[in-house]
């Protein structure tokens, strides 16, 4: 058995343990990885999807089938995860293209509003400010000043001219986690589609589309599913139609891509409508194998151990005489908590030479947590900050950025 199938050896077993999961990423036993806010840790069955596909090649040339059979089970361990079925995922190239997809479907005309708020990831809030041409009206909820996002600036901003509302399931910078599930109730009841990026919360926590009640979510194989960039999935909720058919397009979203016809435009009525061309095919043997280390864990589970870890890690900061954000109440926490620093960026690049991997973000160092870290973690990255500060000095009162919300 390799060393990077942990959960082979647990199925018998019940659900994984964080050390058993741990096991199956052995660049952590010289590397304190904080960064999965960004990018997942590396995998021995990464490594080892990564060799069957280039053995495919080599004794294949252009397996094209077997890449065929890989994308589709990807659909189906993604689908898995979120409480989805396959026939509800489309492949796309990263969460971006997801968003557009979504947006183009959409005629703007009647209703031009769309309605989201300042902690949306830029990627995804861009696409929305590229519709303003088409006539759409872009409102930015909430207040950069708090990172908080509330239901009631939602229902503030919706009206019957709301195309499309779209939240984060957990910020990108704050790890703040909204009431994603009361606030899509809110768009959809105002007849508005309703758009989840799940990002950072995939691979985190439990995600269950159902009980988010969505019309899309998009999320990407490349941070807390532990894959490679290259890869997003886009839910669309059964059913669901637009003004009109995506405007971005390829062959892989035909009824029948192996048809090969140049002169038909056809969209199948279930999400790999959205598909465009050929997608990342190594991020997609990457999927599969990261995909596979979350079916013998229990999400539940995932979610204590993270939450345990981010608490330990603030309140021993903070007694370190740290500034760290957090969110307001456990419950609200995402993966990752916020280090303020006057450079966030030098002291990444300084705990990166002590083996820490952190990722920076505006005025904070972000420290994200996997069920692969454990206490071991928290305690070398709070022993390196202590050895910072004694090098640089006590730690500086940076003020969040006071940013006017876009009209």
């Amino acid at each position: 058995m390799s060393r990077g199938s942990p959960a082979a050896a647990g199925r018998a077993a019940g659900p994984l343990t964080p050390a058993a999961f741990r096991r199956g990423f052995p660049m952590l036993e010289r590397t304190v990885h904080l960064a999965s806010c960004s990018l997942g840790a590396r995998s021995d069955a990464v490594d080892e999807a990564l060799e069957r596909m280039q053995q495919a090649i080599t004794a294949h040339g252009a397996p094209w089938g077997r890449f065929e059979q890989e994308v589709e089970e990807a659909r189906e361990r993604f689908a898995a995860l979120i409480g989805a079925g396959p026939d509800q995922i489309a492949i796309l190239p990263n969460a971006s293209v997801g968003a557009y997809q979504v947006v183009s479907t959409l005629s703007l005309e009647r209703r031009p509003d769309i309605v989201t708020t300042v902690e949306e990831f830029p990627s995804i809030a861009h696409v929305w400010l590229a519709q303003r041409p088409r006539g759409a009206r872009v409102l930015f909820t909430g207040d950069r000043s708090t990172g908080r996002i509330r239901t009631s600036d939602y229902t503030a901003a919706l009206s019957e001219g709301t195309a499309l509302l779209s939240v984060p399931m957990s910020t990108y910078q704050f790890a703040e986690r909204p009431p994603v599930s009361e606030i899509v109730q809110a768009g959809r009841s105002a007849g508005a589609t309703t758009f989840v990026d799940a990002y950072q919360a995939v691979g985190a926590m439990s995600v269950d589309v159902t009980e988010i009640g969505c019309d899309y979510l998009v999320a990407g194989t490349m941070k807390y599913l532990a894959g490679l960039p290259g890869l997003a999935f886009l839910y669309a909720r059964s059913g669901l139609t637009g003004d009109q058919e995506p405007q971005l397009t390829g062959w892989f979203g035909r009824v029948e891509p192996m048809a090969f016809d140049p002169l038909r435009l056809d969209f199948p009525a279930v999400a790999r409508r959205f598909e465009t061309g050929t997608p990342a095919v190594p991020a997609v043997y990457a999927a599969n194998a990261a995909l596979g280390l979350f079916r013998d864990v229990d999400m539940a589970d995932v979610r204590r151990h993270i939450t345990a870890l981010t608490d330990r890690t603030a309140r021993t900061l903070v007694a370190q005489g740290e500034r760290v954000r957090r969110a307001e109440r456990p419950e609200l926490q995402g993966a990752h908590v916020g280090l303020y620093d006057a450079d966030p960026r030098a002291l990444a690049g300084w705990l990166a030479g002590r083996g820490i991997a952190v990722s920076p973000r505006g005025p904070v160092v972000r420290l994200s947590f996997h069920y692969y870290n454990s206490t071991d973690d928290v305690e070398a990255l709070c022993q390196a900050m202590r050895e910072f500060r004694a090098l640089t000095g006590p730690a500086l009162s940076v003020p969040l950025p006071k940013v006017r919300p876009a009209a």
